[in-house]
């Protein structure tokens, strides 16, 4: 911590942050678990079926980014927070085309409500994807300031682990 304090701050604000991050993607899923425990057919018979396996290979690129920016942290580099910076654009960038692919197969927001929240709850995460590569590019911008490593690198951190949890919910159970 330096002599102001800003250390701690910048982590105290960030550990908020997260505690409301949290809760909107546990309300997000909430309401996804009630709808689909209403559904008679889920998810319904007319509605394409989400690429599980290219999904999978993608929650790994975006596993390997987490990793790769805590050893950066740990270590300050410049060079890994670099590679988990790309990794997590790879992430977006599949997530992205995987959204193209979905709806020239018919699944929309207006098509059923399994579309309605595969595109929430995934762009939801999507958008924090992206603020967490801006929030990346930040770091590397500042890496002098070991608080804004510690809220970055905590906040990627988080961005990561939701989404396994997303994953299995809304492409495997």
């Amino acid at each position: 911590m330096d002599s102001t304090g800003r250390q701690n701050n910048v982590f105290f604000g960030m550990m908020l942050l997260l505690t409301t991050e949290a809760m909107f993607f546990s309300g997000l899923i909430s309401a996804y678990l009630v709808a689909r425990g209403n559904a008679a057919v889920w998810p319904p018979a007319d509605q394409p079926r989400l690429p599980m396996f290219i999904t999978a290979i993608n929650t790994m690129i975006l596993v390997l980014s987490g990793l790769t920016a805590v050893v950066s942290f740990r270590k300050k580099s410049v060079r890994l927070m670099i590679l988990a910076a790309v990794l997590g654009l790879l992430f977006l960038l599949i997530q992205g085309s995987e959204w193209v692919r979905m709806l020239s197969f018919g699944l929309t927001t207006v098509s059923s409500i399994y579309g309605a929240f595969f595109y929430l709850i995934v762009g939801a995460h999507g958008i924090h994807v992206a603020a967490g590569l801006l929030l990346l590019l930040l770091l590397l911008w500042k890496t002098k300031s070991g608080s804004v490593w510690i809220a970055g690198t905590i906040y990627w951190a988080f961005v990561v682990a939701i989404w396994p949890v997303l994953y299995f919910l809304v492409y495997i159970l």
